[in-house]
């Protein structure tokens, strides 16, 4: 079985297997620390077979999180709780997702930032309508990177992914729509990618040389006139040589989320972008994870055998049923479990495609099996609630 094959890194970081699990908001963090009830999760998705652990967003800057309950890792964090994080996974490799919301964060309160001074559409009154970055500002924001990198390289974690996804900052950057910048950091697609390369830069100089440097990465925004998959291609192309261990292909964002549900294009392949890493297989050599709609074992095994990727990401379907991958490789061909996700009105179903997740994972915590049928008025009503930190 390919799916069963290690995978190792240029850094020299070992993954056991193919199987990844991605990043998905956490929210349990009440006060930017890491607690006993993350490590108790992180350790019950070790105990479940993956190959590569991916946390939720742990953010940068301790004034711009994706949600009030984040993790921050700043120089006010506790690094003994940083450490007792990283050795939650056991022999599991743990990689923190690293980064900074921009115009995307529910919790900003001296105001959120951004590329350009540009307000988000359909998503109802949760976001702020940012201010746009000084020159000076955006170099702060690439130190922070630097800064948590370092923090968690320390504490014992096997590397960082940077999100250059999903609509925050990096790919608010990246994005025409987003980034009306006419300075060094904005206008034709070398400007716009200049943020994200010096994060990358300044990340890999922080660290050890044995500690994987990750990225996700958007195949494209969905959105008329925005960051597209030639963009994408072309991005791709220059981080040649800039020590990017794994590549993780996604798309959209909290305006056109592709990333939380599937398209009818691709529905037949189950994964959402499986298309453009097949493109972009042959456009670089960094390893590449892809992440969106995998649910059946025998599909997982081909992605992985027929070249086009090195990891199959999972997310949701571990919220569902964190034992998943032991499952897949034990041989068991059965799908992956579905939660309730939807209601059909865009607004909540935007809330709900996130948040269900979120509350089986609290559920996994608490030390309760997962829910496919929870209640979808509660995961809404909570979500509200947990909004206010």
């Amino acid at each position: 079985m390919h799916l069963a094959a290690p995978l190792t890194l240029a850094c020299g970081l070992v993954l056991p297997n193919r199987l990844g699990k991605a990043a998905m908001t956490e929210q349990l963090a009440l006060d930017g620390e890491p607690n006993e009830r993350l490590r108790r999760l992180t350790a019950r998705f070790a105990d479940g077979g993956a190959g590569l652990l991916i946390t939720g967003n742990v953010m940068v800057h301790r004034d711009h999180r994706e949600h009030p309950r984040n993790v921050v890792v700043d120089e006010r964090t506790s690094r003994p709780a940083l450490a007792l994080w990283a050795r939650a996974a056991g022999d599991t490799p743990l990689v923190a997702q690293i980064s900074h919301p921009g115009r995307q964060g529910l919790y900003a309160p001296r105001g959120s930032v951004a590329p350009s001074a540009v307000a988000m559409r359909g998503v109802g009154p949760f976001f702020q309508t940012p201010r746009a970055l000084s020159v000076d500002e955006i170099a702060d924001v690439v130190r922070r990177f630097a800064y948590t990198a370092k923090a968690l390289d320390e504490a014992g974690f096997a590397g960082v992914q940077v999100h250059g996804a999903h609509g925050y900052l990096v790919s608010q950057f990246l994005s025409p729509l987003s980034n009306r910048r006419d300075d060094a950091y904005g206008g034709d697609l070398a400007h716009r990618a200049r943020f994200l390369l010096e994060v990358l830069g300044a990340v890999r100089a922080a660290v050890r040389p044995g500690f994987a440097v990750m990225l996700k990465l958007n195949s494209a925004d969905f959105q008329r006139g925005g960051f597209d998959d030639d963009d994408a291609l072309a991005v791709i192309a220059m981080l040649e040589g800039r020590g990017v261990d794994l590549l993780e292909i996604s798309g959209g964002s909290y305006e056109s989320p592709a990333m939380l549900g599937l398209r009818a294009s691709t529905l037949a392949r189950e994964t959402y972008f499986l298309e453009f890493a097949q493109r972009a297989r042959g456009a670089t050599k960094i390893p590449l994870m892809l992440t969106g709609g995998f649910r059946t074992p025998a599909v997982m095994e081909q992605a992985v055998a027929s070249g086009a990727v090195d990891v199959v990401g999972l997310a949701r379907p571990l919220a569902m049923e964190p034992d998943l991958p032991r499952r897949v490789l034990a041989g068991d061909a059965k799908p992956a479990i579905e939660g309730r996700d939807r209601v059909g009105v865009p607004l909540l179903d935007k809330i709900l495609s996130a948040q269900t997740y979120v509350e089986q994972m609290h559920r996994l915590v608490d030390g309760r099996a997962p829910d496919p049928n929870l209640s979808r008025a509660w995961t809404i009503a909570h979500a509200l609630w947990m909004t206010r930190g």
